[in-house]
């Protein structure tokens, strides 16, 4: 299976394919989308979806798993994410890419068995899971890995995020 995480975000976006063959990983690419921030922010939307598209042309991934958004405090970067967000789930569907979203806790307890595990548990779970020397940077690429990862573990528990129609 071929998986596409994305760490969602309109100033970094993190992603990170992931192939997941008889219990095993193996990165297959990894990166992030960075806008800059004095671009106008409908630039910023389209620099994310035509790289999100390129991304899932370039791996022909299965599934794309990206992190359920949630309200913390900022009102005004939420809806940000959530327009950058769309544009993404946006790229997936029109390359025909399934997409799941998954919970934070989804996240943690499919990579570390804990759902309350910490950020940095999480990345080094990741990198330990990749065979990788170091845990990659910026910290939404590892995040994304860590989507893709999850997706693989989820998606055969009960755990399985929730399909986006």
């Amino acid at each position: 299976m071929r998986v596409l995480g994305i760490d969602p975000g309109y100033a970094i976006v993190g992603w990170g394919v992931v192939e997941y063959i008889s219990n095993r990983f193996a990165p297959i690419g990894y990166g992030a989308v960075i806008t800059e921030k004095d671009t106008p922010f409908e630039q910023r939307l389209v620099e994310i979806y035509e790289s999100v598209f390129d991304i899932c042309k370039r791996y022909q991934p299965e599934a794309l798993s990206i992190e359920k958004l949630y309200y913390q405090h900022n009102q005004t970067t939420v809806i940000g994410v959530a327009e950058a967000r769309g544009v993404i789930l946006l790229a997936a569907a029109q390359c025909g890419v399934p997409i799941y979203e998954y919970t934070p806790m989804q996240v943690k307890q499919a990579i570390t068995g804990y759902g309350k595990a910490v950020k940095k548990q999480i990345q080094e779970m990741t990198r330990i899971m990749l065979h990788l020397e170091s845990v990659p940077k910026p910290d939404d690429t590892a995040d994304a890995l860590g989507m893709a990862i999850a997706h693989c573990h989820c998606s055969r528990s009960r755990l399985m995020g929730t399909p986006v129609s």
